[in-house]
């Protein structure tokens, strides 16, 4: 399985890992879970939408720091390719739901080739 992250999700984690300083090593124990299964297998995550290349997946990320509270994380699963691409990264108690404006733009990137 591979990982890539968009921009603006690169931005987000270096944000948030000022705060809470176990988050790398937070995202490293969730790539390991979504490597053997990539579209989660508890409540913790849900299908957002769905297409015959992709799957944008909602999921919660555990992070230490928080003590029992958890990160938002949402990703692009590409079964054929066995590929992760991060999309978004938010804490529900700064935000309430995931930019659905830039999930739209990224589906849309994918209708224009």
């Amino acid at each position: 399985m591979s990982f890539k992250e968009l921009p603006e999700f690169q931005k987000e984690i270096k944000r948030y890992s000022k705060r809470y300083k176990s988050l790398f090593d937070d995202l490293e124990q969730f790539c390991d879970v979504v490597s053997v299964n990539p579209l989660g297998n508890s409540r913790h995550f849900n299908i957002i939408t769905q297409n015959d290349i992709l799957f944008i997946v909602k999921a919660r990320l555990f992070c230490r720091y928080l003590k029992g509270s958890s990160l938002r994380i949402i990703y692009a699963y590409f079964k054929e390719d066995q590929q992760i691409e991060f999309i978004e990264l938010y804490f529900k108690g700064d935000k309430e739901n995931e930019d659905r404006n830039r999930i739209k733009n990224y589906l849309k990137s994918f209708q224009d080739k």
